[in-house]
C-alpha cells in the first residue's frame, strides 16, 4: 500500500512538471525549462510523462540546443513508435536546428504517421528552404485537416510560381466549407495568392470573408505593396479602425513606394496620430 501511495506520488510530480514546463515555454521562457529539467535529470526517464518530454524537446528546438536535445533523444528513442507526440517534437528539434537528414530518417522509420507528425515535417523543410518537398509531402496525405492545409498553403507563398498557384487554386475548392471559418487559414491563403501574384484571386477572397482580423487586413496590405499596387494598401488601411503597430508599418511602407507628396504628407499625419504606438 505504501509503494502504491508513493508510485502516485511521482507519477503526478511528473505530471506536474510537464505542466510547470509547458506554461514557462508557453511564456518563451525555454532556459528555465532546461534548468527544470536539470533538477530533475537523474531521475529515470521512463518516469517522465510524454508532456514532460515534449516540453523539453520543444525548449531544446527553440533555443536551438541540439547537443542536449540528442541527449535526450537518445534516452528516449525507445519510446518513438509508441508515442506519435513525441516523435513529432524530435522531429520538430532536428528541424528547427536545420538537422534535415536526422528528422528524414525519423520519419521514414515511423509506421504510424499522424498528422502532427507530417505538419513537424512539412514546417521543417519549409524553415529550410525546402518548400517544394513539403508540398511533395503533401501530396501523400490523405484528408488533410486545416492545420495541413495551413502549411501546404506557406509552402507554396514560399516557392511563388505558377505551378504552385494552380495547386493553391486546385486545393482551395476542394477543402470543406468548414474551413473557410478559419481566420488563420484564410489569412494564409490570401498571402499564398498576393505572394503568387494573383491579386484578384485574393481580392475576391478577401472581400466575401466576413470576418476579417488585423493580420487578414496585414496580408492584403503586404500583398498590394508587393505586387506595385501600395495606393490599394493606402485605400484598405483607411478602413480600419484600431490599426496595430504592424498595420501602420505596413502603411508606411505603402507611402514610401509611392513617394508622392501626398505620401509624404499621410506619412506624417499619422505618425503624429500614432506616436504613441512607437515608444
Amino acid at each position: 500500500m505504501i509503494v502504491f501511495v508513493n508510485r502516485s506520488i511521482i507519477i503526478k510530480s511528473k505530471f506536474d512538471l510537464g505542466i510547470q514546463m509547458k506554461q514557462m515555454n508557453d511564456n518563451k521562457q525555454y532556459e528555465k525549462t532546461l534548468k527544470l529539467f536539470d533538477q530533475h535529470k537523474n531521475t529515470n526517464i521512463d518516469m517522465f510523462s510524454s508532456l514532460t518530454i515534449t516540453q523539453i524537446l520543444k525548449a531544446c528546438a527553440h533555443l536551438g540546443d541540439l547537443q542536449r536535445g540528442l541527449m535526450i533523444y537518445s534516452l528516449i528513442s525507445s519510446r518513438m513508435k509508441d508515442d506519435s507526440y513525441i516523435s513529432a517534437s524530435s522531429i520538430h528539434l532536428f528541424m528547427e536546428c536545420g538537422d534535415v537528414a536526422s528528422a528524414q530518417s525519423l520519419f521514414d522509420k515511423t509506421t504510424k504517421k499522424t498528422f502532427g507528425i507530417y505538419g513537424a515535417m512539412m514546417k521543417g523543410y519549409i524553415k529550410n528552404k525546402m518548400a517544394f518537398r513539403a508540398i511533395d509531402l503533401f501530396k501523400e496525405i490523405k484528408n488533410p485537416n486545416e492545420i495541413i492545409i495551413n502549411l501546404l498553403f506557406n509552402a507554396c507563398a514560399n516557392l511563388r510560381t505558377e505551378e504552385a498557384l494552380n495547386l493553391i487554386k486546385k486545393v482551395s475548392t476542394t477543402i470543406p466549407k468548414s474551413y473557410y471559418l478559419n481566420s488563420y487559414l484564410i489569412t494564409s491563403l490570401l498571402d499564398a495568392f498576393m505572394k503568387c501574384k494573383d491579386v484578384e484571386n485574393a481580392q475576391l477572397l478577401f472581400d466575401k470573408t466576413k470576418n476579417k482580423p488585423l493580420p487578414m487586413y496585414g496580408a492584403m496590405m503586404k500583398g498590394y505593396i508587393e505586387n506595385n499596387s501600395s495606393h490599394k494598401a493606402i485605400d484598405l488601411f483607411n478602413q480600419i479602425k484600431s490599426p496595430d503597430e504592424i498595420i501602420i508599418n505596413l502603411l508606411f511602407n505603402a507611402c514610401a513606394q509611392l513617394g508622392t507628396e501626398e505620401a509624404l504628407n499621410l506619412t506624417k499625419k499619422f505618425q503624429k496620430k500614432f506616436q504613441n504606438l512607437f515608444i
